[in-house]
This record gives structure tokens, sequence and C-alpha cells, in this order.
């Protein structure tokens, strides 16, 4: 269920790649790694629970959040909150 998602949320990142500008592209790539590095968290301690995962993959983000300059943190977070919308 949660690789399910994984796949579609990376996907969904996959498709903006010939419209999406240089900043969008940086975002979707910051995000592959976080979805993908909770997703294999879950994984590895049989979580299904897709709400888990959502969490997980937000509490990695702001754990990275100073990673990121405040416009890059919104831009990451806007991207987000659209995948988890479409998806």
């Amino acid at each position: 269920m949660i690789i399910e998602l994984e796949e579609q949320l990376l996907e969904a990142i996959d498709n903006t790649v010939e419209t999406a500008s240089d900043d969008e592209l940086f975002a979707g790539g910051y995000l592959r790694g976080h979805i993908s590095l909770a997703a294999a968290d879950c994984e590895l301690e049989g979580i299904q629970d897709i709400a888990v995962f959502k969490q997980r993959t937000q509490a990695s983000l702001d754990a990275a959040r100073n990673e990121l300059t405040p416009a890059d943190q919104l831009i990451v977070a806007t991207l987000w909150q659209r995948l988890n919308q479409a998806v």
C-alpha cells in the first residue's frame, strides 16, 4: 500500500519535469529523497498505514528544514501539499 503510494508520488513528480521551473525541479528532487526514505522506513517496520507514512515524510522534511533557505522551504512545502492533494 505504501509502496504504491510512493510510486504514485514519485510519478507525479516525474510528470512535472517537462514544465517545471528550476525551483520546482529542485523541490521535486528534494522531496523524492524524503518520500523514499519514509517509505523504506515504513517497509522495514512493517507499517502499512498511509497516515503514518505521510507523517514520517513530513517529520523528515521538518527535521531537515535548516538545510533550506526560507524561500526553498516554501517551494518544497507547496509541492508536498500539491502532491498530497493530487494523489
